[in-house]
């Protein structure tokens, strides 16, 4: 018997989870799969790469699979929000593989792609609907879905989602889902923020924690090189050249920056690829596909991949640009070391981000190893280039006009689905007929 049944699971979905060489239940799924079964709501913290969407997937598809009946035009009986597009597909891909053959309707809708076949897929009715905020609320307004029979509400990577500012989004959706639901949420670090979002849409939820926030996994080999800003290319090519076969994960912290990294690694002759927020969905997902089957062995990106891309083979991640959210750190080197396989995570640290570095050690409760240079000193972090309204951080990461740090005129936020707080952009792209995820 796979040892998920044990926890409440059919049998059913057990034998399709032994097929896909899944038998043994991480501490989160453990742990939260039979509070799932029992209908209460639940709070989950766990780390990136710990399986959190077999925690609340299988329960639930558990659930829908025994009402026995088609959901009506038009209505969602399970709703799964995820911060970004490659999230939100991987979950969908994810709960397809576990349901086999089962006969729920899942699908997905996300800016970037056309709304159009979205709108169709919803007109018959969805048992499990993976959505990202913005293009949910376009489908919402248009009258191509309503959220009235919704059963559950699954809220995953619920920390990133108030980063990327969707706060505005999740109350606008939390409106129009009826009182009498389960909610499940499900993050990998617990800001302040998010016990505003726990009280607005939980209800006497039960806590699942099976590791502290900003804990990274064990198999993970840590080390930070300190470098100059124009050094980095040079070192970055020189490592990249020792593990020619496999595959390594590059972030930078702008669109511009990725792409310029890209081009010049391909001069190298690397085979690579790059997703970001100025990506096509249909750019993007040939890069992961690429990626994964191994055509590239380098693929670099922004923080919108840092949370959706589960590949186990992924053997180092380079923080070529520092975040500018420390737990974002955490998050990108979780993409290595999944599948209970071992990875490697190398940062590199130019005197303007030693405030960076200094914020991602508190988050971890330790010192990063130092592979190559020294610590950069008070005086030699002082000297770092003046932030205004372009900046020269890692390739364009100064305030820029008063804004959040880290990003000239936002751009150092992750690139996903917009959220919709932005109503005078909102407005303007309406006049010209888009909608506010369709810009993403």
């Amino acid at each position: 018997m796979n040892k998920f049944e044990a926890l409440g699971v059919a049998p059913k979905l057990g034998q399709k989870l032994t097929e896909n060489n899944i038998i043994d239940p991480t501490p989160i799924q453990e742990e939260a799969i039979p509070i799932v079964l029992s209908g209460r709501d639940v709070m989950g913290l766990a780390q990136t790469g710990t399986g959190k969407t077999l925690a609340f997937g299988l329960p639930i598809i558990h659930n829908l699979i025994k009402i026995g009946t088609k959901p009506d035009p038009k209505t969602v009986r399970a709703l799964i929000l995820a911060p970004t597009r490659e999230l939100a597909k991987q979950i969908q891909d994810n709960l397809k593989m576990f349901q086999g053959g089962g006969h729920l309707k899942i699908n997905m809708v996300v800016g970037g792609l056309s709304m159009n076949p979205q709108r169709k897929a919803l007109e018959r009715g969805t048992d499990i609907l993976v959505a990202t905020p913005g293009r949910l609320i376009d489908l919402m307004e248009q009258g191509a879905v309503t959220l009235k029979d919704a059963e559950y509400l699954v809220l995953d990577e619920a920390d990133q989602m108030l980063d990327m500012g969707f706060i505005h989004a999740l109350r606008q959706i939390a409106k129009v889902l009826p009182e009498k639901r389960q909610t499940l949420l499900f993050s990998a670090t617990m800001p302040k923020l998010m016990e505003e979002l726990a009280a607005t849409y939980l209800d006497h939820p039960r806590k699942v924690q099976v590791a502290r926030p900003g804990k990274t996994a064990d198999k993970i080999t840590q080390s930070v090189h300190y470098v100059a800003k124009a050094a980095k290319n040079d070192l970055l090519v020189e490592l990249l050249d020792k593990h020619k076969d496999e595959l390594a994960l590059v972030f930078s912290r702008t669109k511009h920056g990725a792409e310029k990294l890209k081009k010049l690694l391909e001069k190298k002759g690397f085979g690579v690829g790059s997703i970001h927020g100025n990506k096509s969905q249909n750019q993007r997902d040939r890069s992961l596909a690429a990626f994964k089957s191994g055509e590239i062995k380098i693929l670099v990106a922004t923080d919108v991949a840092a949370r959706g891309i589960d590949i186990p083979d992924v053997a180092f991640v380079y923080n070529f640009d520092l975040p500018n959210v420390p737990e974002n750190y955490v998050h990108r080197i979780g993409r290595t070391a999944r599948a209970g396989k071992e990875g490697e995570a190398v940062a590199f640290c130019a005197p303007d981000e030693m405030s960076e570095m200094k914020d991602i050690e508190k988050v971890l409760k330790m010192q990063v190893p130092v592979a190559g240079g020294r610590r950069w000193s008070p005086a030699e972090e002082e000297d770092k280039p003046k932030r205004g309204g372009g900046g020269n951080r890692g390739g364009g990461g100064g305030r820029g006009r008063g804004g959040p740090k880290g990003g000239a005129r936002g751009q150092g936020k992750p690139q996903g689905d917009k959220p919709s707080g932005a109503p005078k952009r909102r407005r303007n792209r309406r006049r010209r007929g888009q909608g506010p995820s369709q810009a993403a």
